[in-house]
């Protein structure tokens, strides 16, 4: 962990201290320190309207990407972020939708252009032994509206590759379509495209399908794969190889099975509700009993039960910030992360890594099994999409610390805001250590999803 080297921070630090470790009795709030930095947090919420703006592409653009392709959709499109990649991914879109700027209307059009790119009652079979099963949801969607089921590929065709990124289509994108429904529902109030039939099948009945789709052990209710025949579980990880039940994708499946019991209440379905919450009820005890440290030495959840199953610093937190994990579960794992933000293994101008440093497989890989190299992009590279979920995760247990990250991350994004022109890019899909690897600028989830979270703190 860097040293404040501000007063301001050190009076920040000294507030917290005196208002929630010395003081004791009726809630006393500090003089100091209460909340986010407002300046910070109004500069965070201009920067995330912005990327969210830059993002999107007008029917008939082709937004400056790469590809000799136009908007044919029918509506603005939210990419991934500003020239970088060019089609419409269903889990970067999802982890934007709680930061405000997505309107109603855009909710509804890619909820049903996800529906319409949905794959149908059959499994497909595409070249190279991938294979897409019934109602399987695509990793992305083309400007063109066809289906891109897998990673690393624009080709919606018959070869979508060879299987690196996965022989099924990735898992958690089943789970982000859900989230993507029920905002909707949130934001609009609104239950009437669930009832919409898409190629005869109703909005909510593709919701419940895709849930059904993806491989869970039906013991534990956990998501799973195997490495003949591998699934992606969390598209961030999609160049590591993680096998057995998966962490991610499960929390992933546990949030949906909550979001699809509200929609089935909504929507009168009583008895779908109790169906859902079943699966909430099985998973929730599951997901520390399997992904916790067989040797009880430390609070971290791990990523995979196969191969690469290292402490997983984005799946812990995340764990953290659903609650589903019991009163010692969480404060372990809140222990734990704390001790390791202290010895600098985790963060990086407030971004996060996916494996703490000392705790990387071996001295040349992060993960066990990577395609990229250590300290670049998924195998040891930084990222603030994860940031708000640590802040959110130490905001109650230990304030200051949640506001040093908080005060690192605005660091970077002030330093090297895209909006001052050449030669500046933040926010940054990932960066390495020492200014290197940084890549894909103007990326929307590294300011969307903190935002979506720390604005509610």
């Amino acid at each position: 962990m860097k040293p404040f080297k501000q007063t301001l921070w050190t009076w920040r630090l000294m507030a917290t201290l005196l208002g929630t470790t010395l003081l004791t009795g009726p809630a006393v709030m500090p003089l100091f320190g209460q909340g986010l930095p407002k300046d910070d947090l109004a500069f965070l919420r201009d920067m995330t309207r912005d990327v969210v703006e830059a993002s999107r592409v007008p029917p008939g653009s082709n937004g400056g990407g790469r590809w000799p392709l136009t908007n044919t959709c029918g509506f603005a499109l939210i990419t991934p972020g500003k020239d970088t990649y060019t089609a419409y991914w269903v889990r970067d879109f999802s982890m934007a939708v709680d930061s405000g700027f997505v309107t109603a209307e855009e909710l509804r059009n890619h909820l049903l252009l996800t529906c319409k790119a949905q794959n149908g009652p059959a499994d497909l079979a595409l070249a190279n032994g991938l294979h897409v099963p019934a109602w399987a949801i695509p990793d992305h969607i083309n400007y063109d509206g066809r289906a891109s089921f897998y990673p690393g590929t624009y080709s919606s065709g018959h070869d979508q590759g060879a299987g690196a990124c996965g022989r099924v289509p990735p898992i958690d994108d089943h789970y982000e379509f859900v989230h993507i429904a029920y905002t909707y529902w949130k934001v609009a109030h609104d239950v009437g495209p669930f009832s919409v039939e898409v190629n005869g099948t109703t909005v909510f009945e593709r919701l419940e399908r895709a849930f059904a789709s993806p491989t869970t052990d039906p013991k534990t209710g956990l998501a799973q794969t195997t490495e003949a025949d591998r699934a992606v579980g969390f598209g961030f990880c999609d160049g590591e190889t993680h096998t057995g039940k998966l962490l991610f994708a499960s929390l992933l499946r546990y949030r949906a099975a909550g979001e699809l019991a509200e929609l089935a209440k909504a929507l009168g379905h009583r008895e779908r509700v109790a169906a859902y919450r079943q699966v909430q009820k099985i998973l929730r005890p599951n997901l520390a009993r399997t992904f916790a440290d067989p040797a009880g030495k430390d609070g971290w959840l791990r990523a995979s039960t196969g191969l690469s199953g290292q402490p997983d610093v984005w799946g812990t937190l995340f764990a953290l910030h659903l609650g589903v994990l019991d009163r010692a579960q969480a404060s372990a794992a809140r222990k734990t992360v704390a001790d390791a933000l202290r010895r600098g293994t985790i963060t990086l101008e407030g971004g996060v890594r996916q494996v703490p440093t000392d705790r990387d497989f071996s001295k040349t890989t992060a993960w066990e099994r990577s395609m990229c190299a250590v300290n670049t992009y998924q195998n040891g590279g930084y990222w603030h999409t994860a940031s708000g979920w640590l802040i959110g995760a130490l905001w109650k247990s230990d304030r200051a610390l949640a506001l040093q990250v908080f005060s690192e991350m605005l660091a970077h994004l002030r330093a090297q805001d895209y909006r001052k022109g050449a030669g500046h890019g933040a926010p940054w899909e990932v960066y390495g250590p020492n200014g290197k690897s940084r890549q894909n600028a103007v990326y929307m989830a590294s300011v969307a999803l903190p935002y979506g979270i720390l604005k509610g703190l």
